[in-house]
C-alpha cells in the first residue's frame, strides 16, 4: 500500500471546456471500509471531461510512495472514450482523500450529484464523519491584480472631496510609496499561514471588492458565518465590520490576519516574520517608514491602499449634479419611492428630514429581521464572552460560531443591539450580491420582497420602523433600478450583466416573497418578554 502524506489542498485543472476540478486533501477518517482502492472510478461512458476525471483519479489512486501531490499540474490531454476501471493495490483505513469535483455537465462529488464515486460507501461515510461542508465548498483563491485593483481619483462626480481629505488620519498619512506597498500586501497570500489567502480572496477588485460568497472562506476551506462587505468608500465608514467592532482601517486589517478562519496566523508576528525574510519587503519597508517591517506598519500599509478606493462617479451622480437623462424614468420613481412609500430612508439616509445623495446609510446598527436563530439563548452562552470585551475573542466567536447572530449586541451590551447589524451603503450594490450580513438573499428582488412583507415580526428585537411596505410587482422593479444606478463607471458592464442575471431569476424565483403580509395589516409585535 503506497503511503500517502496529504498536503493542506492542492488544485489540478482538466483542460477539457472552461471545466476547472479542484482536489482537496482533507483531515477525514474512513473508518472501516473497503473500497477497491482509494477512488476506483466504476465503469462510466463518458466524454472527454469526464475521461480527464478518469486519469486525475488514477494518479491519486497511485501516488508516488512517501510524496506529497504536486500542486498545479497539468493534465495531460484527453484520451480517447472509454470503460475503464482504475485500481489501485491495497486498502486504506485510514484514507484521507476526498476528491472535490467543481465542474459543469461532468462527474461532480457534491452532495446532490449522481455519479459512480458519489454513491461509494467509502465517500458517503466520509461526508458522515464531518466532510460534508468542505466538500460543498469550492477553495478560495487570491485574483490577480487588474485594472479595477488601482488606486481611484479623487476627481469623480459626487465625491465628497471634504469627507475624503478628513478620512486620512494625521498619524498614517497618504503617500504614493505607502499606497503602492499597501496594494502589494493586499494581493500577498503569504500574509496568512499557509500562503493560500490574501485579503483580495474575499475583497476581490473584479467584484466591488467583495467576493460573491453567502459567507467567506480561509484557509483550508474554512467557512466563516458572515458575509464579505466592500472595500469602495470603507474610509467613509464610522465604524468597520457588520458590527462595528473595531473603527478605523488600521484595527480592521489586524483582525482578519489572526482570525483561524481567515487568514490563520497565530500572531500579526507571525505575518510580519514570514514577510521579514523576503528581501523585497526588507526593502520596501524601510524605503516606506525608514525601518524593518513590523506589525504597526503593515497594517497603515495596507489601510492607505484601502483608503484609495473612492468608487463613485454613477449615473446618479450625473442625475443629481444636473444630468437628468443620466438615469432612466423607472430609476427616478423608485428614488422617489426609497424616500417615501419604501421606507428605505429610515436607515439609508443621514436623517429622516434630508435625503442623502453620497453615503446611503445612517451609520447605525438595525435588526431588519435577517437573523433566523433564538438570539435570546444565543445571548446567555455570549454572556461570558461578552463580559470578557476581548475583541479578538470576539472576532473569531463571530465568524466561528452561532453567537455570530448576535451582531452589534457581542459589542454593546445593548439589548436593543440585538441582532442588529451596520446599514451598509449602497453604492455598487448591483455588483455585490448575495445581501445582508450572511449573504442569505441572491438578489435586490429578494431583499426588496423581505422588506415588502415586514422582516420577521416574530422577531422580539426587530427594529420598530420594519413594517409591510404593500409595495407593487412595478414599485419594487423601480427600487430596483434605482439601486442600479447607484453603480460607479468602472463596473458599468457588471452590473448591466448582473441586473439582467437578478431581473431574470426574479421572474421564476421570489423564496422571500409573501404577498399576504406585505398588504396585510401591521402584525402584532413580540416583545422580548412576551
Amino acid at each position: 500500500m503506497p503511503r500517502v502524506r496529504p498536503a493542506a489542498h492542492h488544485r489540478r485543472r482538466c483542460s477539457s471546456g472552461d471545466a476547472i476540478y479542484r482536489v482537496a486533501v482533507l483531515n477525514s477518517e474512513i473508518d472501516g471500509e473497503t473500497c477497491e482502492g482509494i477512488f476506483p472510478l466504476l465503469a462510466l461512458q463518458t466524454d472527454a471531461a469526464s475521461n480527464q476525471c478518469r486519469e486525475l483519479i488514477g494518479s491519486l489512486a497511485s501516488p508516488t510512495p512517501g510524496t506529497d501531490f504536486p500542486t498545479n499540474r497539468e493534465l495531460p490531454s484527453p484520451a480517447p472514450k472509454t470503460n475503464a476501471v482504475f485500481h489501485s493495490s491495497g486498502v486504506a483505513k485510514h484514507a484521507r482523500l476526498i476528491l472535490l469535483g467543481l465542474a459543469a455537465g461532468a462527474c461532480m462529488l457534491l452532495p446532490r450529484a449522481d455519479c459512480a464515486i458519489s454513491r461509494m460507501p467509502c465517500v458517503a461515510r466520509a461526508r458522515a464523519e464531518g466532510v460534508r461542508q468542505h466538500s460543498a465548498v469550492t477553495l478560495p483563491s487570491i485574483p490577480a491584480g487588474v485594472p479595477l485593483a488601482k488606486p481611484k481619483p479623487a476627481h469623480q462626480v459626487g465625491l465628497p472631496l471634504d469627507a475624503t481629505r478628513e478620512a486620512i488620519p494625521s498619524d498614517n498619512p497618504q503617500t504614493s510609496e505607502k499606497v503602492a506597498l499597501g496594494q502589494k500586501l493586499f494581493f500577498d497570500g503569504r500574509l496568512s499561514a499557509d500562503g493560500t489567502v490574501a485579503c483580495a480572496t474575499c475583497h476581490e477588485p473584479a467584484r466591488a471588492f467583495t467576493d460573491g460568497r453567502s459567507t467567506s472562506v480561509g484557509i483550508n476551506g474554512r467557512v466563516g458565518q458572515r458575509n464579505a462587505p466592500t472595500i469602495l468608500n470603507a474610509l467613509y465608514n464610522k465604524t468597520q465590520f457588520w458590527d462595528g467592532r473595531v473603527k478605523t482601517l488600521e484595527e480592521q486589517a489586524t483582525l482578519p490576519i489572526v482570525n483561524p478562519v481567515e487568514m490563520g496566523q497565530p500572531s500579526l508576528e507571525a505575518a510580519v516574520a514570514q514577510l521579514a525574510a523576503i528581501r523585497e519587503y526588507q526593502q520596501a519597508f524601510r524605503r516606506v517608514f525608514g525601518r524593518p517591517p513590523n506589525g504597526p506598519d503593515l497594517l497603515r500599509a495596507i489601510a492607505s491602499y484601502e483608503r484609495t478606493q473612492m468608487s463613485f462617479n454613477a449615473p446618479f451622480d450625473r442625475f443629481i449634479a444636473g444630468d437628468e437623462g443620466a438615469i432612466d424614468d423607472a430609476a427616478k420613481r423608485g428614488w422617489e419611492i426609497f424616500n417615501a412609500g419604501g421606507r428605505c430612508y429610515k436607515c439609508h439616509a443621514l436623517s429622516e428630514d434630508q435625503r442623502d445623495t453620497t453615503y446611503f446609510t445612517d451609520n447605525k446598527f438595525h435588526n431588519v429581521g435577517v437573523t433566523r436563530h433564538d438570539v435570546v439563548a444565543l445571548a446567555r452562552q455570549a454572556a461570558r464572552l461578552i463580559e470578557s470585551r476581548d475583541t479578538s475573542a470576539i472576532d473569531r466567536a463571530v465568524l466561528q460560531t452561532e453567537l455570530s447572530a448576535l451582531g452589534r449586541f457581542l459589542i454593546s451590551k445593548k439589548q436593543a443591539d440585538m441582532a442588529a447589524f451596520k446599514t451598509p451603503g449602497l453604492r455598487n450594490v448591483m455588483v455585490t450580491a448575495p445581501y445582508f450580513h450572511d449573504g442569505s438573499h441572491a438578489t435586490l428582488w429578494d431583499v426588496m420582497d423581505h422588506y415588502n412583507k415586514g422582516g420577521r415580526p416574530q422577531d422580539p428585537y426587530l427594529d420598530e420602523d420594519i413594517e409591510p411596505l404593500a409595495l407593487i410587482e412595478s414599485e419594487i422593479d423601480d427600487v430596483v433600478a434605482f439601486l442600479a444606478s447607484l453603480t460607479s463607471s468602472e463596473y458599468r458592464e457588471q452590473a448591466l450583466s448582473e441586473l439582467a442575471h437578478q431581473r431574470a431569476l426574479s421572474r421564476t424565483t421570489r423564496p422571500q416573497r409573501d404577498t399576504a403580509r406585505a398588504f396585510g395589516p401591521r402584525p402584532l409585535r413580540k416583545t422580548p418578554h412576551s
